[in-house]
């Protein structure tokens, strides 16, 4: 498989295979709608709209969309439509699953439902973004996956584990055969006086021992030297990553999040990004994100719903 590296090549490659079914919880959301229809028109995902049929029918109208390029199921309820959508996924009438017009604490809690959520025992509920940013573009020439920027506040290690384990998934799906992933903290050195290089040196001790497969892991290293071959020259820092990162590992939600906004905001990054760990692939957008990350959100929850 070619790898992919940028969003738009991911769009390329879903165009030649068969589409995805996405069901959009309280789908009668303008901008889900609009990122929906083109997923639709460029024939990367079968739509299913579960919400009130009538806003969804007036806002197609209103944004010129034909409204025939979805399947709807009438439910005015947004935690009903929420229901319904994840059933779907469930019961395998859909691949993926999208939050619409529901608050995100009533989309999260129907995914995580102990008896019929999106969450095995024994997973992890994680978050990936793909990001593709111009100046890493001009200097890489590929995209770069990064975790966790959204959901879990501070992991603990075997957390920590479970997110590289899932990012490597990913990044995989992605055509990577091996994955270089940098673990970060603020130093290269290990110190017990800095919790977060004491996890990053076990876990890249458990990628050279075969424990995590699949992936070349390094750790700790700061965000510099897992970026920049220069910076490794400079400092004199023999490491297998070597500047050259595919996936970015973070010490918790602040510097992740931080990174993930500077990337977008600061340096015009564009982003697609997925809730994984679940059953299959679910889509949580911000109200904030453009309806271009949204589109590409679509194709990422397509994309990681074909690897497994």
């Amino acid at each position: 498989m070619e790898v992919i590296r940028t969003l738009d090549q991911l769009i390329g490659q879903l165009k030649g295979s068969p589409s995805k079914r996405i069901a959009i919880a309280a789908g009668h959301d303008p901008h889900s709608i609009i990122a929906a229809a083109r997923a639709a028109k460029e024939d990367i995902a079968n739509v299913i709209l579960v919400g009130d049929k009538g806003r969804i029918e007036a806002l197609c109208i209103e944004n010129g969309i034909d409204v025939h390029v979805f399947q709807i199921v009438d439910e005015k309820d947004d935690v009903k439509a929420g229901t319904i959508a994840r059933d779907m996924v469930r019961d395998g009438s859909a691949d993926v699953l999208m939050k619409g017009l529901i608050g995100t604490e009533k989309y999260m809690h129907l995914i995580l439902d102990k008896e019929k959520g999106l969450l095995s025992k024994g997973n992890v509920l994680t978050h990936l973004t793909v990001l593709e940013i111009p100046a890493f573009q001009k200097t890489h020439g590929k995209l770069l996956f990064v975790s966790d920027v959204a959901i879990i506040p501070a992991p603990d290690l075997p957390t920590k584990i479970k997110i590289v384990e899932y990012a490597v998934e990913g990044a995989r799906s992605f055509g990577i055969d091996k994955p270089k992933v940098a673990i970060l903290a603020a130093s290269e050195k290990v110190s017990d006086k800095m919790p977060a290089t004491m996890d990053a040196a076990i876990i890249a001790k458990m990628g050279e021992r075969g424990q995590i497969k699949g992936a070349i892991i390094d750790g700790p290293l700061a965000l510099d030297v897992a970026l920049s071959p220069d910076a490794c020259r400079i400092k004199e820092l023999t490491s297998s990553v070597n500047g050259d990162a595919d996936v970015l590992i973070f010490p918790n939600i602040e510097s992740g999040n931080v990174f993930y906004k500077a990337a977008t905001l600061l340096a015009g990054g564009r982003l697609a990004a997925a809730v994984v760990g679940t059953t299959a692939p679910c889509v949580l957008t911000s109200r904030a994100d453009s309806e271009e990350s949204k589109f590409y959100s679509i194709a990422l929850g397509c994309r990681l719903a074909k690897s497994q």
